[in-house]
C-alpha cells in the first residue's frame, strides 16, 4: 500500500477526531501521531487511541508540544510559555517518520490556531498530508461543515472525504453533495467505545477508504 500520511480534522471541537482517528489508523495499520496535545490532566489522545488498537503494526509517536492548559494550541502555549513554530512540528515528523502509513490528529476543528499566526491549514501541506474531516450531527453542523469544506477548498488542500459521528440524518448527504467531497464512512453513536467496536468500523471503512486512497 502506498505509505500514506492522514490528517483527521474536524468541523469543531468534542465531535469524535480521537475516535475516527483510531478507526482510520486502525483500518490502514498506520502510525498514529498527535503533534500538538492541549490539556494533561486526564489521558492523552495518544493514550486513548493507544488503548483502542489492536494491530501490532502501529507505533505511537511523541508529541511534538504537549501543553498543560485544555484550549486552542496558541493560548494554551501562551500560558505556558511556550511558542508553537511549525518548523518544529515539521522536524519532529521528519524524526519519526518510518516509510509507513501516518494518521495525524489535529487539535479542535480546521482553523485552531497553532500561534499567533499559523493555522492547521498552514501546517498540512508542510506534513505532505490528505484530509479526512469530520461531522457530527447538531443544530448548526450544515453551516459548520460547508464553511470548513470552503477553506479546504479556498486553500487548496487535498480532501480524501467526509466521516460522520452519530445518529444518521439526512444532512449528511446534502452536505456531500454541497461540498463535493466523498462520504468515506459513518459512526454510530455507540454506549462504549472499545478496541472491538473500532476494529469493526475498520473492517467496514477499510474498502472504500483504500480505494480513494488509490485516486
Amino acid at each position: 500500500m502506498q505509505k500514506e500520511i492522514i490528517f483527521v480534522t474536524g468541523i469543531g471541537t468534542g465531535i469524535g477526531k480521537t475516535v475516527v482517528s483510531a478507526i482510520v489508523t486502525e483500518a490502514l495499520e498506520a502510525d498514529y501521531w498527535k503533534p500538538v496535545q492541549s490539556g494533561l490532566d486526564e489521558k492523552t489522545d495518544t493514550d486513548i487511541v493507544r488503548s483502542l488498537i489492536s494491530n501490532k503494526k502501529t507505533s505511537f509517536w511523541k508529541e511534538a508540544f504537549k501543553l498543560q492548559t485544555p484550549a486552542s494550541p496558541h493560548l494554551s502555549a501562551r500560558i505556558d510559555n511556550v511558542h508553537i513554530d511549525l518548523n518544529d512540528i515539521v522536524h519532529s515528523f521528519e524524526q519519526q517518520y518510518r516509510d509507513h502509513p501516518v494518521v495525524i490528529e489535529g487539535a479542535g476543528g480546521l482553523m485552531v490556531p497553532l500561534n499567533e499566526k499559523d493555522f492547521y491549514p498552514d501546517l498540512i501541506p508542510l506534513l505532505h498530508a490528505k484530509v479526512i474531516v469530520v461531522s457530527n450531527q447538531y443544530l448548526g453542523n450544515i453551516n459548520h461543515s460547508l464553511l470548513t469544506a470552503e477553506v479546504l477548498k479556498l486553500k487548496k488542500l487535498p480532501v480524501i472525504g467526509w466521516i460522520f459521528n452519530g445518529t444518521y440524518h439526512i444532512n449528511e448527504e446534502d452536505i456531500v453533495r454541497w461540498s463535493g467531497f466523498h462520504k468515506i464512512g459513518r459512526v454510530e453513536t455507540e454506549e462504549k467505545i472499545n478496541s472491538n467496536i473500532i476494529r469493526q468500523y475498520a473492517a467496514k471503512i477499510k474498502p472504500g477508504l483504500v480505494e480513494l486512497l488509490k485516486g
